[in-house]
């Protein structure tokens, strides 16, 4: 019996954009340190890049 594969838990790029009036803009930051093309992850306290690690802390 061979084991079951984990369903991955990470975001699909859609919920990446906001699509509004026909134009798609980023819902998320990009990384300051990477530039375009590198978004941040969004966490409850923190938006992470997690090619460089640059963090920035939400108050």
């Amino acid at each position: 019996m061979a084991a079951k594969k984990a369903k991955s838990t990470a975001p699909r790029r859609a919920s990446c954009y906001k699509v509004e009036g026909g134009k798609a803009t980023l819902a998320r930051k990009n990384c300051p340190r990477c530039g375009p093309g590198v978004i941040m992850a969004e966490h409850k306290d923190r938006a992470a890049c997690g090619k460089c690690g640059y963090t920035e802390f939400k108050k």
